[in-house]
């Protein structure tokens, strides 16, 4: 633990106000922005125990990647039994629009964040799979900028491994799969609960941060209306849902959509970061296959484990889960950001017994966990140490090659005890360093 980090944390979290790293806090129905609260007691990952997760994650995302390919193509692991077709084509995030269409070279998560948690066990655990629009790089990154000019010593002295290359890594994958033209941002505006990591961003990507309104389409392109007129866009790292994206193929009342991208998009004529209908893989209930996924497409054992999930769609599963509901967590498969999960154990007998119906009544909406029991990390909170649960969120970024990020969100509890360590839901940010070799 640096004494200097310590120090300045008021002055570090001062800074980041000023800065707007903020995030959107749901609660009691309404909706408040708040700072995201940095603790300035690092996450240490030791070299060897990096290469492990690297090569890990590196795995999970080529399979993914290729679950994505096949199941918008030519659906083989369907065919071969392998995952049921129905309960693929009955999850939320399975979008038609997208059959039979392969995105520029082939990539679908550009940008894919993995939550993992070190587990008491020693073991590691992968918690979900995010490859929607995964939020969070920006965090760590601003973090690091304030520590080193706080402490500069440390890390050039130090043996922490340099998070500044997330930007470059970002731009390469964009350039990567770009058609030709510009790159772009597209956020939903500054209201956006995470307007600071979409500005960033493209400030370090070099990219163009366009709004609704300065992108259009006609002619088979999609352009950019700036000072110099119109540019053409080659690479879309969007930064809104796909429900939202395009009026003219999703929600017609979407007004922070690009009328006709869908269009464009399946025309090859430019690229989508992450590419519309990840959300099929993006499924909690899906991610109950991924270990068969690395084994089917790779031919590989996984090298990361899933948490120990019980799918209800299964007779089996639904029977044991039934049998021992207290012991679980479950989970809504179409939630994010800790929404839609249950610590059955904490619930009333009422609440217990209506549970237990909605699980039978819908089977497809929910899966259902042993509770990991993961770390602790220290925190400092009103100047002493205690400990709080923690998670990690990795990046792995796929452009020409697949690369896991030398940092991550570490995200903690702020309250004692709690296993939702969620930004969203009141959660707190550290940094996270990754060790050199000695």
């Amino acid at each position: 633990m640096s004494d200097i980090l310590v120090r300045m944390q008021p002055a570090i979290n001062q800074q980041l106000a000023r800065y707007g790293v903020q995030f959107g806090l749901y609660k009691n129905g309404e909706f408040h922005e708040r700072l995201f609260p940095y603790d300035p007691v690092a996450r240490q990952i030791t070299a060897e125990d990096f290469q492990y997760l690297d090569r890990g994650l590196q795995q999970r995302v080529n399979a993914l990647n290729a679950f994505l390919r096949d199941v918008y193509g030519e659906k083989k692991i369907l065919a071969d039994g392998v995952i049921p077709p129905d309960f693929v084509f009955a999850g939320k995030g399975y979008l038609t629009p997208c059959e039979g269409f392969v995105p520029p070279k082939g990539i679908y998560s550009h940008i894919s964040g993995i939550d993992l948690v070190e587990g008491t066990d020693g073991n590691w655990y992968i918690l979900e799979d995010n490859l929607r629009i995964p939020s969070g790089a920006s965090y760590p990154l601003i973090a690091r900028v304030l520590e080193r000019r706080v402490a500069p010593d440390l890390f050039r002295e130090g043996r922490i491994a340099d998070n500044r290359n997330y930007g470059k890594l970002l731009e390469q994958v964009m350039n990567y799969v770009n058609t030709g033209g510009i790159n772009v941002i597209y956020t939903p505006g500054r209201y956006n609960a995470a307007y600071f990591e979409h500005s960033y961003l493209a400030e370090k990507t070099g990219s163009v941060l366009a709004e609704t309104g300065e992108l259009v389409t006609h002619d088979g392109y999609v352009w950019y209306r700036g000072y110099e007129g119109e540019q053409r866009v080659g690479a879309i790292y969007r930064r809104i849902g796909d429900d939202y994206l395009d009026p003219l193929s999703f929600r017609s009342d979407s007004l922070i959509g690009i009328p006709g991208l869908m269009s464009v998009y399946r025309q090859g004529h430019v690229a989508v970061l992450n590419a519309p209908g990840n959300a099929a893989a993006d499924d909690k209930g899906i991610y109950y296959f991924v270990p068969a996924m690395i084994r089917y497409y790779l031919g590989e054992e996984p090298i990361l484990m899933n948490a120990p999930t019980y799918l209800l769609y299964y007779e089996k599963d639904r029977k044991y889960v039934m049998e021992h509901l207290e012991n679980l967590v479950i989970k809504d498969v179409s939630e994010a950001g800790g929404y839609g999960v249950v610590f059955a154990r904490d619930l009333t007998k009422e609440k217990l017994r209506e549970l237990r119906q909605l699980l039978e009544r819908e089977p497809r909406r929910f899966i259902a966990q042993e509770i990991i029991d993961f770390k602790d990390l220290p925190v400092l909170e009103d100047g002493e140490k205690v400990m709080r649960k923690a998670d990690l969120r990795a990046f792995v970024l796929s452009g020409e090659d697949t690369v896991v990020w030398k940092s991550g969100l570490t995200r903690f509890s702020r309250t004692p005890d709690s296993f939702i360590v969620n930004s969203s839901q009141g959660g707190g940010f550290k940094d996270t360093w990754v060790l050199r070799q000695e």
